[in-house]
């Protein structure tokens, strides 16, 4: 039976799909693209905000309607917020677990012909394990390490969908990791929903499996997706400061720049705090790029809250801003707070944070004019060899480079969002 995956969302949300398509190749399925005429259609949904419910709900019938004898299968975090969602020629529908268990319960549909409902919203206490040896076609591989949150931020749905923190155990971390390294990665994406909260249910933590992870050999790059600035303890820090092998980039959410926002929020740091540990991790990584994460539009961000936030962000100089304009999540804190941002406000405060990401992108890009960095070649494409520095400059280089391997160049100018190595 031929099989299209879609993956929306998040990167735990591709790992989990990536471990999904090879345990329906292992099983014998054909895996093909989800725009093709498939037997069997798996969607890996999002909820995170309005849009990426609107897309889980669009895929769904896009799928049905594509093949109304398919077998269509809806999973993941839409499907965990939404579980009385139903529409004729939805087959099998489940949440945030036995995700694992997909080729045992499309057998069973097949069997039986029923719809499959798995309910279990307060269910979600243990790690379900799933290992990945190759992720086709990638130089870059994700290993997911936890799973869910505690944080109960006022806007976020995800600890309601994902459940309580519960990590991977350190050794199936580590066998996972090097199997990969084994079958030729060097770069490898740790993630999870709450990475750096990594060991939290055990008795160690986070720092404590970097720490391991660093001497494997043959690794030449640890990437974390995601962190929050509360979990760059200074153990982490030591370990940053030490080692190499963790690239020269973090994301850290700051996700306003306004102490007052910050705390309707319920973030768990105000600005002084965020400044501090940015100091303190250029001072160990002068050139290290950091991203972050922006809702704007919070129920309660006044104008002047917004236009602190445009001064925190740079002062801070980030080397990008993911923006997102607020999105209400029933359920949530933030449904209880009075709305004073209209939802043009909205789109105009998004459209000059973004503005000012890119003034800082650039600036950022123009530091390593005539440096040398290393890209780790990801493909060839139109006369060029395109690649990710440890820092995550995106690298076109005019000239035939093999595929996965280490090659070191000048960077000669800026085209964005590229810069053009020699």
């Amino acid at each position: 039976m031929k099989v299209g995956i879609l993956s929306l969302g998040c990167k735990v949300n591709t790992y989990e799909s990536e471990f999904v398509t090879n345990k329906l190749k292992d099983a014998g399925y054909e895996i093909a693209s989800f725009n093709d005429f498939c037997d069997v259609y798996i969607i890996n949904t999002c909820t995170v905000t309005n849009t990426a419910d609107v897309k889980s709900k669009k895929m769904i019938r896009n799928a049905i309607k594509k093949n109304p004898n398919a077998i269509v299968v809806a999973m993941g975090c839409f499907i965990a917020a939404n579980q009385k969602f139903d529409i004729e020629g939805l087959d099998i529908v489940i949440g945030n677990k036995d995700k694992s268990r997909i080729v045992e319960i499309i057998e069973e549909y097949k069997k039986n012909k029923k719809q499959i409902r798995l309910d279990y919203t307060n269910t979600l206490d243990e790690f379900e394990d799933m290992a990945i040896d190759k992720f086709p076609g990638r130089t870059r591989a994700f290993v997911k390490i936890q799973d869910g949150c505690e944080n109960f931020c006022t806007y976020c749905i995800i600890p309601y969908v994902r459940g309580k923190c519960r990590s991977k155990d350190k050794t199936t971390v580590l066998e996972e990791v090097n199997s990969l390294v084994e079958s030729g990665y060097q770069e490898i994406v740790l993630t999870g929903i709450h990475t750096g909260n990594y060991g939290c249910d055990k008795d160690y933590d986070f720092a404590d499996l970097l720490s391991e992870l660093v001497k494997i050999k043959g690794l030449k790059r640890i990437r974390i997706s995601s962190i929050e600035v509360c979990e760059l303890n200074d153990k982490v820090l030591k370990l940053l400061k030490d080692n190499n092998i963790i690239v020269d980039h973090l994301h850290i959410p700051l996700q306003a720049g306004s102490d007052a926002v910050l705390k309707a929020m319920n973030r768990r740091y105000d600005l002084a705090y965020f400044f501090d540990k940015i100091e303190k991790i250029r001072e160990i990584r002068p050139n290290i790029s950091i991203t972050t994460d922006v809702i704007v539009g919070f129920p309660t961000e006044t104008r002047e809250d917004f236009e602190e936030t445009i001064k925190t962000v740079k002062a801070l100089e980030f080397a990008k801003i993911h923006v997102f304009p607020f999105s209400l999540r029933n359920g949530t804190k933030a449904e209880e707070f009075e709305n004073i941002v209209s939802p043009e406000e909205k789109k105009q405060r998004a459209r000059e944070l973004l503005a000012v990401s890119k003034e800082l992108e650039l600036s950022y890009f123009n530091k390593f004019i005539g440096k040398k960095e290393e890209v780790l070649i990801e493909q060839y494409k139109d006369g060029y060899s395109y690649g990710h520095t440890s820092n995550f400059l995106y690298v076109k280089i005019p000239k035939k480079l093999e595929h996965n391997t280490f090659y070191k160049t000048t960077i000669k100018e800026v085209n964005y969002p590229h810069c053009i190595g020699d």
